[in-house]
């Protein structure tokens, strides 16, 4: 195949022209993260098994914009001061179903964790969109009036977003809003805005959750909208459609008031970019959401070309390589390339863009059998790969292994895919030549860590470029081919 990076087909390379403002949004964003962590540097971590068990206590913050909205450990927010005239319940902090039930209905509101507030409401449902209230209208007189203040975007601690007040009446006719539009299917509120808009963010934060909350009604359900973005539904369309039959409704400027007997308001995101069975209905996993991905793109390979020899040549399997357009670059590509045909692999390389279609990234990725990318948004593309694919993920030089592990490491050990990770040493970073081995960013990266993360964005994630040793790299190739070749 000789030394030439060839780019995939139909995908062309790409600069990001959001670097200047996305470079400003770390600085920014970073400020408010205090959490730090120091994690093992170890060269390749392999990993296929699931992973289901509880995170630590902590969120995110936004970095990257158009590329991937990076984001890094910060501690657990306090709950919202929700204080009002009436009272206004607390949630709990573990997932509950043992909420008391009333006559005609019953309201559950759960915490999951530090990342989102839920609540399942049943019985007579009234949706008032223009007040952003959500109302259960008991059958006769209940105990007391409860109210509950929900943020219907999947990270509580993201900013911007409007609140739907949950409330369940104690008295039948007490300021119950009158029909004007009665639905026969379930309802689910979300909100979008937030961190939406970034690719990484948009599967993770809204796609994966509202799956998880509406594949179990195979498209009987209608999804109700604050701060719609029209243009994300457009670019999600073959999977929103997929989810729900019907229109989605602009929540804030729908004049009607909508009747159902079931709404859930608020997604429910149980960890990054990926799915707990065990709180999800009908023990929904990931690679249920890789395999609905498949068929809602019409993705022709459900399982990667296991088993494959090196001979005829078309036969080999065929490895991609991420290009990103700005920080965090492969900047010796070809030698990767080199080293990847070497290995046995055909190889190619796609430079993909936010404002691309998801379905010609999705039909390209899908060809491949394995992936090869520096931590970034372009290794959401992954859910696209078939089954028993593998995915590499260079780690960028700093002590980033904690943050890659969360982001893509589970999530691709729990979509069905081979998962290894390769950490870049420090003489394999473009630090070491702009700051020399003296500076401290190359010296003490836990120091670096614990003086803030305003460094970590500068230096790790906004200054870093890669020059990977290939020699160092090649037994990691040659792990993924065997795989590919011997499973």
């Amino acid at each position: 195949m000789g030394g030439e990076v060839k780019p995939a087909k139909g995908l062309r390379r790409h600069l990001n022209s959001g670097f200047v403002a996305g470079f400003l949004l770390v600085l920014v964003t970073y400020v408010i993260v205090s959490q730090q962590f120091a994690m093992d540097t170890p060269t390749a971590v392999t990993s296929t098994a699931p992973r289901i068990d509880e995170k630590e206590s902590m969120s995110k913050a936004p970095v990257e914009t158009d590329d991937k909205v990076r984001q890094e450990w910060q501690p657990k927010e306090t709950p919202k001061d929700t204080s009002s005239a009436v009272a206004t319940e607390e949630l709990p902090k573990i997932d509950s179903t043992n909420a008391k039930p009333i006559e005609n209905g019953k309201v559950v509101c759960s915490s999951n964790g530090f990342y989102s507030d839920t609540c399942d409401v049943d019985g007579d449902v009234r949706i008032n969109g223009t007040a952003l209230s959500v109302t259960l209208v008991p059958a006769s007189r209940s105990s007391e009036r409860r109210e509950w203040k929900i943020q219907p975007y999947p990270r509580r601690t993201v900013s911007g977003i409007q609140e739907v007040t949950v409330t369940q009446l104690a008295t039948p006719g007490a300021a119950a809003p009158a029909c004007t539009v009665s639905h026969g299917v379930p309802a689910v509120v979300f909100a979008l805005g937030g961190l939406t808009g970034n690719y990484w963010h948009d599967f993770s934060d809204v796609l994966v959750p509202l799956f998880v909350a509406s594949r179990q009604y195979g498209g009987e359900v209608q999804f109700l909208v604050s701060n719609i973005q029209p243009w994300w539904l457009g670019k999600y369309e073959a999977i929103v459609r997929r989810l729900s039959r019907y229109d989605a409704v602009d929540l804030d400027r729908d004049g009607e008031v909508r009747c159902f007997r079931h709404v859930t308001v608020g997604l429910r995101m149980h960890k990054e970019f990926s799915v707990r069975p065990e709180l999800a209905p009908g023990g929904l996993t990931m690679a249920d959401f890789t395999a609905f991905l498949r068929d809602a793109y019409a993705l022709p390979r459900a399982a990667a070309a296991i088993g494959v020899t090196q001979s005829p040549p078309q036969k080999r399997p065929r490895l991609v390589v991420i290009r990103r357009g700005h920080y965090r670059k492969l900047v010796n590509m070809d030698e990767v390339v080199r080293a990847a045909e070497a290995a046995g692999f055909e190889t190619a390389v796609m430079a993909p863009r936010f404002d691309e279609r998801v379905e010609d990234v999705a039909r390209e990725v899908n060809t491949f059998d394995a992936m090869v990318g520096v931590h970034g948004a372009g290794l959401t593309n992954a859910a696209f790969l078939p089954a028993g694919a593998v995915v590499i993920q260079v780690v960028p030089y700093g002590r980033l292994e904690r943050m890659a592990k969360a982001d893509f490491g589970e999530p691709v050990a729990d979509m069905g895919l081979r998962y290894v990770e390769y950490s870049v040493a420090a003489e394999e970073s473009t630090l070491l030549e702009m700051l020399g081995p003296e500076h401290e960013v190359l010296k003490d990266p836990a120091a670096v860590h614990r003086s803030g993360w305003d460094m970590v964005a500068e230096y790790y994630l906004g200054k870093q470029d890669v020059r990977i040793n290939v020699t160092r790299f090649a037994p990691i190739l040659a792990q993924a081919f065997h795989h590919l070749r011997h499973s």
